[in-house]
């Protein structure tokens, strides 16, 4: 049931978004060099790695690491990447990685491939077990912020609570994080 739900408000908000979407590639072109998505290696359920697109918000060169492990990470954004960052309009393109089955609307969110310590703590509580997420329980409480060990507790909780309900709860509180703009790592 929860794949159906997934498939069928991807690709209904697919459509809705298709003007937004090409206008922020579009956007993402004019104001930097490189392409306008960016696929990042990310880890999905049972450990296995798929590539996750998002809207490119840093340079080309920007090192391949967690936000918050770069030195200034606001020397690596483009001149629209901490507007699509704090919008979370560059999340838009994983709508194609719902459609494929690698990801859900709901669950916890894909790591790095290099996030070895979240991975090795996911893997020891039975999250890597679980779809990845455009949301998760995370990212409605704390998101960017929280320490990896308090994640996995989230990650975990989820696992057990798992429901269409909470998955429409979560749904529901992201639309006012973005809306709010909190937890946004710039």
């Amino acid at each position: 049931m929860k794949r159906t739900i997934d498939l069928l408000l991807s690709v209904c908000a697919g459509m809705v978004l298709l003007v937004p979407i090409l206008l922020v590639a579009l956007a993402v072109r004019i104001t930097s060099n490189g392409p306008a998505l960016y696929w990042s290696d990310r880890v999905g359920r049972n450990n296995q790695i798929f590539k996750m697109p998002k809207f490119r918000s840093m340079r080309i060169n920007t090192p391949a690491v967690a936000t918050h492990l770069l030195t200034r990470p606001e020397q690596y954004l483009t001149p629209i990447g901490g507007f699509l960052r704090k919008s979370s309009l560059d999340e838009l393109p994983q709508l194609w990685s719902i459609i494929r089955g690698d990801m859900s609307i709901v669950g916890p969110r894909p790591a790095l491939f290099n996030q070895s310590d979240l991975i090795a703590l996911r893997t020891q509580a039975g999250v890597h077990l679980l779809v990845p997420g455009l949301t998760g329980w995370a990212q409605v409480n704390g998101r960017d912020e929280l320490p990896i060990p308090q994640k996995v507790a989230l990650d975990l909780e989820y696992k057990h609570r798992q429901s269409v309900w909470f998955d429409l709860k979560i749904v529901v509180l992201t639309a006012l994080k973005v809306l709010r703009r909190d937890g946004v790592s710039h």
